[in-house]
């Protein structure tokens, strides 16, 4: 038990960190950001504060202890934003090292919800 909830936190502690570092950018509609999202992938500039938005209260909701189904809509979300942020860079890119780098986060992701249901079924 105390083993699973360590490698919880600290999976999730390093994945949280990531979703609310990279929003940042996003919020604030830095010239990366809009260069990225919205001239290389194509996607319309008004949508990039909201994605950073939507990922900074779903790294917040997965972080709060309690909350279930919040945190479950949560990791749902992040997926949906890591799964198409990965999609679109493979269909615009092309299988690119730099593409498969966001498996990586993806992975985290699922460990973070694997950990935390094994974490909540022991409690």
């Amino acid at each position: 038990m105390k083993k699973i909830n360590l490698l919880y936190w600290i999976i999730t502690g390093l994945f949280a960190a990531f979703m609310i570092f990279s929003s940042y950018s996003n919020l604030t509609s830095s010239p990366e950001a809009l260069a990225l999202i919205g001239d290389h992938l194509g996607y319309p500039k008004y949508i990039i504060p909201f994605l950073g938005a939507a990922k900074i209260l779903g790294a917040i909701a997965i972080l709060i202890p309690s909350f279930r189904r919040i945190k479950e809509w949560a990791y749902a979300g992040l997926c949906f934003d890591l799964v198409g942020a990965f999609f679109s860079l493979l269909k615009v890119d092309g299988p690119q090292p730099g593409v498969f780098f966001m498996l990586i986060f993806i992975g985290l992701l699922f460990a973070s919800y694997f950990l935390w249901h094994k974490k909540i079924a022991t409690a």
